[in-house]
């Protein structure tokens, strides 16, 4: 390993931490795949555990032989770049979560067909643009038994810094792709699939029928507007999540958990 002392802001290579947009990140790096951002020693674990390929650490000096000192050695010949809290702070624009950043190479894109080929429960998320929300799709995606996730193109990207920091890791642990092609696709793969939406043709999401489905697919909308009337009018079924005291939905994150837990498969 190399390990960098930087004393200013301008040293060549941190630029990969501090000025690249999430938009310049994903160009990075021989402009086939890019780089994404991990933040904090437990992320950049799962992430090296999932088999992602890191580039460069950017450190407090104070983890090196501390909290980073593990991370540091399973990188291999990395740049590990350091310096003091307050310069890096200046250089990301906040406090570092645990002190360390690892920047690491995009993952090619799966096919969709690979994905799903043996999952019984996957999600579709429509539009969802929050990075917040995404990251707790994604956490209660793996906690919850999701064996894939599928994103159509106008959502947030999964790899992105706060996505990753909000799903704990999370994104590394179930397989993910961008889905082209709307829920006729879906059928292709061979799965049902279920709108969840507050609407006068929904079924409740504790409909037994809905467990015994072989594959289901659960297509999540927006967190403001939801999904789509096309979608909802293409679903197989159309399931709400029973509302009390006039509250009008849940928070989409929220409204994932339930509906993943509520219809896992059984079997």
């Amino acid at each position: 390993m190399a390990i960098i002392e930087i004393t200013s802001l301008t040293h060549p290579g941190v630029e990969i931490f501090s000025t690249l947009t999430e938009a310049q990140l994903r160009k990075e790096h021989d402009k086939e795949q890019g780089i994404f951002i991990a933040e904090s020693p437990k992320v950049i674990n799962v992430a090296l555990k999932s088999g992602y390929r890191p580039l460069a650490l950017l450190c407090e000096e104070k983890h090196i032989g501390g909290d980073a000192a593990d991370i540091i050695a399973r990188c291999g010949e990395i740049p590990v770049y350091t310096g003091e809290r307050q310069l890096l702070a200046s250089l990301t624009g906040y406090t570092l979560t645990r002190g360390v950043l690892c920047a690491m190479e995009r993952p090619t894109e799966p096919d969709i067909e690979e994905i799903c080929r043996n999952a019984r429960r996957i999600v579709v998320i429509e539009g969802v643009v929050d990075t917040t929300n995404i990251g707790a799709i994604f956490r209660s995606a793996a906690a919850l038994g999701i064996d894939a996730v599928l994103l159509t193109r106008n959502s947030c990207d999964p790899l992105n810094r706060r996505s990753i920091r909000v799903s704990m890791g999370s994104v590394f642990l179930v397989p993910w792709t961008w889905l082209d092609g709307g829920v006729s696709k879906l059928k292709e793969l061979g799965f049902t699939t279920a709108a969840m939406a507050l609407s006068e043709e929904s079924i409740s999401i504790a409909d037994p029928l809905l467990t015994t489905i072989p594959r289901l697919a659960i297509i999540m909308g927006t967190e403001g507007e939801g999904l789509p009337a096309g979608t909802i009018a293409a679903a197989d079924y159309t399931v709400k999540i029973p509302m009390s005291h006039n509250v009008d939905s849940l928070n989409v994150a929220a409204a994932a958990a339930v509906a993943f837990w509520e219809l896992r498969s059984r079997e």
